[in-house]
């Protein structure tokens, strides 16, 4: 067994590692500079070195979570075929938040510091977003109506399975009284029906026209 010792940690790391124990513990409304500091030992001063204050601390950490959000969604496996391609991602994405619930929570389910003064949390934030509209996009074709239906397919698939990853975070479940293996199939249920959901869809209407257009139908993802 090698004797070698573990380069040291810088100061920014351990208040990072710091922060996260401190919202894992007391929820990210007990996080404090101070807090932080105590808990390293450290003078209350000393995180200041690398963090002008508790939000830019908190953003760091959100937007290291939506970097391996981004790395999770992207080491995926692909099959080529982009229906199914779409089901995986979905898939990865319940995977994450199963996983990570710390990280998935503080992503999804805090309100982050101003977005204006942590360009790189929403550059981040939008990279992970990114991975689903440009799937759905490069699916739907060029043009500016796709473009509209495709971001809205992204948020409409997003918004359900924060729905399904939330529900099952709160345990909430399992007080509902369902029927025997129901709770066992939901996952593979609600991806069915995102993709039934996105089978039919109301074109939007072109900026250049404000008629409304009739219901066509569109590519159908297999999720």
């Amino acid at each position: 067994m090698s004797n070698a010792q573990q380069p040291p940690v810088s100061l920014k790391e351990a208040c990072i590692q710091a922060a996260r124990d401190v919202i894992a513990q007391h929820g990210v409304e007990g996080l404090s500079m101070r807090d932080v500091a105590r808990m390293l030992g450290i003078s209350h001063q000393a995180p200041y070195r690398h963090f002008e204050s508790r939000d830019h601390l908190l953003a760091e950490i959100i937007r290291r979570c939506f970097v391996e959000f981004a790395q999770h969604l992207d080491q995926r496996p692909r099959s080529g075929d982009p229906e199914v391609d779409l089901g995986t991602m979905g898939r990865a994405y319940l995977d994450y938040a199963a996983r990570k619930p710390l990280e998935y929570r503080l992503m999804f389910g805090t309100p982050w510091p101003e977005p204006a003064d942590h360009p790189e949390l929403v550059r981040h934030a939008v990279v992970a977003f990114n991975m689903l509209r440009d799937h759905l996009r490069s699916m739907q074709g060029g043009g500016v109506d796709g473009q509209v239906l495709a971001d809205q397919q992204a948020m409409f698939i997003w918004s359900a399975l924060h729905g399904m990853a939330s529900i099952t975070q709160s345990n909430v479940m399992r007080h509902l009284g369902l029927s025997a293996g129901v709770e066992l199939d939901l996952q593979r249920d609600l991806l069915g029906r995102i993709g039934q959901g996105l089978r039919w869809v109301q074109v939007p209407t072109s900026p250049q026209n404000s008629r409304p257009k009739s219901t066509q139908r569109a590519k159908r993802p297999r999720v």
